[in-house]
């Protein structure tokens, strides 16, 4: 996908990933719309993006995860791709997470980015993209990250079977698997102490590595 005049949808634009994407693309030559949790981080990317389009975005509101593609393709006029920045960590042994700590891992990481995409899937004509950030935890399962790492998998198995369906007709449907990015999003968990890690990537690597799966 050419990303110059592209029209693209960025659910989780407030966050650090999303942000950072959503301005490289203005810079680029995109036609930006923004969703986010935040309204104050709204209006800043918002601003830093032309005064692209914002709405807010609640991930335990899967109608309204859904309703923000057709709201997008009426503030861009169409919709070339749409790339879910959504998601939240968590940490700890399974048996130290509760079930609602759960259920929030895999409503923000699975089922809201799952609602979006599958409201795109009719709006995104073929030759766009629709992609979601999932992650190496999705390969690697490590201990101390069950609920997280399963509410990633979730995700990742739904694009693939999704991509599957769409092999032949319809846009390109991508998984992005980043590695560690020190983008603060481990400090955020909404349970538990993340593990020490290596040093990660940057959050201008994480674009690089968006944007060159985007427009492969």
């Amino acid at each position: 996908m050419d990303v110059n005049g592209a029209r693209v949808l960025v659910p989780g634009g407030t966050g650090a990933i999303g942000s950072a994407l959503a301005v490289r693309l203005h810079g680029l030559g995109a036609r930006v719309a923004v969703a986010g949790r935040d309204p104050g981080s709204l209006a800043r990317v918002s601003a830093a993006c032309g005064d692209a389009p914002a709405r807010r975005l609640d991930a335990y509101d899967l109608d309204g995860c859904a309703s923000t593609v057709p709201w997008a393709v009426g503030e861009l006029g169409g919709l070339d791709a749409v790339v879910v920045c959504v998601g939240v960590a968590g940490f700890g042994p399974a048996e130290a997470v509760c079930d609602a700590t759960a259920e929030h891992l895999l409503t923000v990481n699975a089922l809201a980015p799952m609602a979006v995409l599958r409201a795109a899937l009719g709006a995104v004509p073929a030759g766009g993209v629709l992609a979601a950030v999932t992650g190496v935890v999705v390969d690697a399962a490590p201990a101390g990250m069950a609920d997280y790492a399963a509410s990633k998998a979730a995700l990742a198995t739904w694009l693939t079977s999704v991509r599957r369906e769409r092999r032949r007709a319809g846009p390109a449907v991508l998984d992005i698997r980043l590695p560690h990015v020190e983008s603060g999003f481990a400090e955020r968990a909404v349970c538990g102490t993340p593990p020490t890690l290596p040093r990660g990537r940057t959050v201008d690597e994480a674009v690089d590595l968006i944007l060159d799966a985007v427009t492969r």
